[in-house]
């Protein structure tokens, strides 16, 4: 896993509709979408994730759920991204199936050592920068943290937590495989022009470090 990862958030997308800033996101250059909702009914889940899904097809762009195994199954999303507090790592990857993305956050170094003996598509380390969108943390990791976590973990790194476009290139220099942002695209005026700007950033820090921009 490369690239942009967009985090939806409904309450950050000020008058626009959710649908349009994930479609602006993926015309960007957004290579994942996670659905991200902690207060809708399930029901509403499962509609608002059928319309995502709709609009990411065309551009194979897989649909990740956040934590809800149970829409993840009933929409056929492509992976689910579970926490510490969620489902456990081994059930999600059971009902999912080997085929499927399954993502894993960490907030302890404890986490990244036990999630070495799992076999997981990503580990999403939570959060590099403090960020009102992750509240429920344990702290930040730091740019030093994620150097750390990057030299010691088999894993892809999915950087989540107070990225936006005057840090993106740090945080790849320092070990994120892609990027997971919420406001910094949610929350602009021009969610494709946003994500454009991070996938350049993205690009270019790649392409500095000699590493292929491939999943």
């Amino acid at each position: 896993m490369k690239g942009l990862y967009l985090v939806t958030d409904r309450g950050l997308c000020g008058g626009s509709r959710l649908e349009d800033v994930v479609l602006g996101s993926v015309k960007g250059g957004a290579r994942y979408v996670q659905i991200r909702e902690k207060d809708q009914s399930t029901r509403d889940f499962v509609e608002e994730a059928l319309r995502i899904k709709e609009i990411l097809v065309p551009f194979r762009v897989p649909l990740i759920i956040n934590d809800r195994v149970d829409v993840a199954l009933a929409v056929k999303a492509e992976g689910v991204h579970v926490g510490q507090d969620d489902m456990p790592y081994a059930m999600a990857r059971r009902l999912m199936g080997p085929g499927a993305i399954v993502g894993l956050s960490v907030e302890t170094w404890e986490d990244v050592k036990a999630a070495e003996a799992l076999d997981c598509n990503y580990i999403g380390v939570s959060p590099v920068f403090e960020t009102p969108t992750k509240i429920d943390t344990k702290g930040a990791w730091g740019l030093d943290g994620l150097s750390r976590i990057k030299a010691f973990s088999r894993h892809r790194l999915v950087a989540i937590g107070g990225i936006n476009a005057s840090n993106a290139a740090q945080v790849v220099a320092a070990g994120a495989d892609c990027l997971a942002v919420a406001s910094g695209v949610c929350a602009a005026v021009d969610p494709q022009a946003a994500s454009r700007e991070l996938v350049g950033l993205i690009e270019g820090q790649s392409s500095m470090k000699g590493g292929l921009f491939d999943d």
